[in-house]
């Protein structure tokens, strides 16, 4: 029984190791707190709540603006959190104009 309990304990996490980032901009509090070291249920609502108010993260360091939240955190979490999700309100980019032939000079 021991041994079964420490293969599955192995496999979850070298499944963990594997993962994806956590894309901080889309994640629930419970999926910050389950993922980040050192983030617990309240700085994982904090984060959330930050995002809220303020808008999406544009680079992981962004999370130093969420009370709690310092260098050593950030320093132990780097690899496990990412901000994929739309970070940017960024206008789309104008579509050119279509290509109208020159003129023909009539003679």
């Amino acid at each position: 029984m021991e041994k079964l309990f420490a293969l599955l304990l192995l496999m979850f996490f070298s499944i963990a190791a594997w993962a994806e980032p956590l894309d901080i901009n889309t994640a629930t509090a419970e999926e910050i707190a389950a993922t980040m070291t050192g983030v617990g249920k309240a700085k994982a609502d904090a984060i959330v709540k930050d995002r809220e108010a303020n808008g999406n993260f544009k680079s992981v360091d962004d999370l130093k603006r969420v009370k709690g939240i310092k260098d050593g955190i950030l320093s132990k979490n780097r690899d496990k959190v990412t901000v994929k999700g739309d970070t940017a309100a960024s206008p789309a980019p104008a579509a050119a104009a279509p290509a109208t032939p020159a003129a023909k000079p009539h003679h």
